[in-house]
């Protein structure tokens, strides 16, 4: 008897240790999707392209954007970690913006943009910095979750696919872009998700921040 509470005893102290190691893991971390509405989100043209479905933001529809326009950091972000679960469908293409502000329509004039795309036509692939540095290369997969995290300080950019490096970019000072990009530039601001057309299938879940010090 003695010895089925000892181990009874163990199993519990090893399930409180797990517990308080999960919630250390898990510091700092800022859900901005309450998982079951678009509350803290705005979006302006084409609205209908984003819906919430079983604890996802499902992105299907004509060409549209959704800001986040939460509380959290009054919606300005400038040095965090960010990451989401991401899904596509077979020919899905999408992008998480960041550093970038509201937009009524168009694609967002500020900020940078992080692909999404595992099977598009367009041949920049899931993780590239878009337009800036390029990933050819195929990281994730159609059709199965993968993690998608933006670490940004300072002028450093790091984007991680199933926590793989796949750009390590950093913004060199005085920085002049071309005509059509000349926002595309590390300042500060939102995030927004990217309906990119009505073939694209993309779902997120799971999106966090992380903000840091400067």
């Amino acid at each position: 008897m003695q010895f089925a509470k000892n181990i009874l005893f163990v199993i519990c102290a090893l399930i409180f240790s797990c517990s308080i190691f999960a919630q250390k893991a898990d510091e700092g971390w800022i859900s901005l999707f309450d998982g079951k509405t678009l509350n803290d989100w705005k979006v302006g043209d084409n609205a209908e392209t984003f819906s919430v479905r079983d604890g996802m933001i499902v992105v299907h529809g004509k060409t549209a954007h959704l800001f986040y326009d939460g509380p959290v950091e009054n919606h300005n972000f400038k040095n965090f970690e960010f990451k989401a679960q991401v899904m596509t469908m077979p020919g899905a293409n999408s992008g998480i913006y960041f550093h970038t502000k509201y937009q009524q329509g168009g694609w967002p004039a500020k900020g940078y943009e992080v692909q999404v795309n595992n099977s598009h036509t367009d041949w920049r692939r899931t993780g590239s910095l878009y337009s800036i540095v390029d990933v050819k290369e195929q990281y994730a997969k159609d059709s199965v979750w993968f993690t998608e995290k933006i670490t940004v300080q300072g002028k450093h950019v790091v984007i991680q696919v199933n926590d793989k490096t796949v750009v390590d970019y950093t913004e060199p000072d005085n920085i002049e872009r071309p005509q059509g990009m000349k926002e595309r530039v590390i300042s500060s601001g939102t995030f927004a998700l990217q309906g990119h057309d009505p073939n694209s299938i993309v779902y997120f879940k799971d999106i966090m921040v992380k903000p840091l010090k400067d």
